[in-house]
């Protein structure tokens, strides 16, 4: 495997750093509390407070924490549970237990394969808009790409959901109430790490009550109408309902549930992919060929996807190096064993694919940009080495929305557009819940 562009990631320190300063590096940006030897250990361990915090990295212990010991590992960090609870509720994102056993089969339902043929023409559709906006725009426009690919994903996301007759009124408030909401929360809770989070109060507690609400208020009127027209399945929440085992608080608990996870995830991949095209030119080139092969100016359909492996390879490129959930946490309920360690009551028990999908045991090249690796006929990664929508009983639902979601906008939009990066701009990934470019992604379109 050739030499392939390097991407950005935050510098990465030699030897330990005393807890402060830990925690200082951590509120600016948590991936830079990672030091050199973290990217070859088999695991890595600190302690906060009366917090044990294990970092696994090798296929055994990944494989015991997210699909073999379930009921022990089942529990998401207080962190995300403080974060996201207040907003969705039991969702399926931090809820466990019998409403999780309940709840679970009825969202894997409508997301499953067999209705990505129902679920890919709002993507096509909504790539299509994009293609024409932007070919409205002057030559050399500048772009704040993160903030155009949210926007992008959130009508495709809350059109999937919701149905497709929503007014751009609509849309644009669900997306800008869930943009704020997200952009705020901590990334890195001491209060929970010390067992204080129900003793301290927070400071944002007032704001956040504030905006759950409103979110609430416009999610329960779009769940009414969606569910007025309920018999057309075509929407997420149509199809939720005709399962028939959920009242309205479920209803909305459960949308906002999708919604996190098909927006912001998404958002991300796109902005990362533009950008990693733009810095490798010869990746770029051979994207434009396959498209120009294939596609020759068309949207993709369905059916067009499998002819399209460099696309999809550099999709999966970037959730390698970009994965949008870069921490996967999960707070053990008994005192356990993985993979020899004794893990203790309590102990937060972290599969990182940030770096598990950086460390040198597992990867050639790790930190570079290489969609080869992920060709048909390339050696396929280690089990449980690319995990990038997680593994076991809680992968993401869906991750195939995901991936054809990614494939068919990019191809779409690279048919007819290149993006360059703002001269002097200098990007890095920041962690909060995803993996965001800070500290904007300013890009020009340009024509092809």
């Amino acid at each position: 495997m050739g030499q392939g562009y390097q991407p950005p990631y935050p510098p990465r320190h030699i030897g330990r750093l005393p807890i402060w300063q830990l925690y200082l590096r951590g509120r600016r940006n948590m991936l830079s509390v990672f030091n050199q030897g973290t990217y070859a250990a088999a695991m890595t361990r600190i302690k906060i407070g009366r917090r044990h915090v294990f970092f696994f990295n090798m296929p055994e212990a990944i494989q015991q924490v997210l699909q073999a010991q379930p009921r022990v590992f089942e529990r998401k960090s207080p962190q995300m549970r403080h974060a996201l609870e207040p907003l969705l509720g039991d969702g399926l994102i931090i809820s466990d237990g019998p409403i999780w056993k309940a709840r679970r089969p009825v969202v894997q339902g409508v997301t499953h394969a067999s209705r990505m043929a129902r679920l890919t023409p709002v993507m096509s559709t909504v790539a299509e808009e994009w293609r024409s906006r932007w070919a409205s725009l002057p030559a050399g426009t500048e772009l704040e790409l993160h903030a155009e690919m949210a926007r992008l994903a959130a009508q495709v996301i809350t059109r999937a959901i919701f149905g497709r007759n929503l007014t751009g009124a609509q849309l644009d408030q669900v997306a800008v109430a869930f943009s704020d909401y997200q952009a705020r929360i901590d990334h890195l809770d001491l209060a929970s790490m010390f067992d204080l989070s129900d003793v301290l109060p927070r400071l944002h507690g007032l704001w956040r009550r504030r905006q759950i609400r409103a979110i609430h208020t416009v999610v329960d009127k779009l769940i009414v109408q969606a569910l007025a027209v309920a018999q057309d399945d075509e929407s997420l929440i149509g199809s939720m309902g005709q399962a028939g085992t959920m009242d309205r608080r479920a209803f909305r608990n459960e949308a906002i549930t999708l919604f996190l996870a098909g927006h912001e995830t998404t958002a991300n991949v796109l902005a990362w992919a533009w950008f990693l095209l733009a810095q490798a030119p010869g990746a770029e080139a051979k994207l434009h060929e396959e498209l120009a092969r294939v596609l020759g100016g068309r949207a993709p359909s369905i059916e067009n996807l499998p002819d399209l492996p460099y696309t999809r390879a550099v999709v999966e490129e970037t959730l390698r190096l970009y994965p949008p959930i870069p921490l996967l946490a999960r707070e053990a309920a008994e005192d356990t064993v993985v993979a020899g360690v004794l893990v203790p009551r309590g102990t937060i028990a972290i599969v990182a694919p940030w770096i598990v999908h950086r460390h040198r045991a597992h990867w050639q090249e790790p930190d570079s940009f290489c969609p080869e690796r992920f060709m048909p006929g390339a050696p396929a990664p280690a089990r449980y080495t690319y995990l990038p929508f997680s593994l076991g009983p809680r992968v993401c639902t869906g991750a195939l929305f995901g991936i054809y979601e990614t494939m068919i906008c990019l191809a779409t939009l690279a048919q007819s557009f290149r993006l360059k990066l703002k001269p002097g701009a200098r990007i890095m990934p920041v962690m909060r819940l995803t993996l965001r470019p800070s500290p904007h992604l300013p890009m020009f379109l340009e024509p092809r």
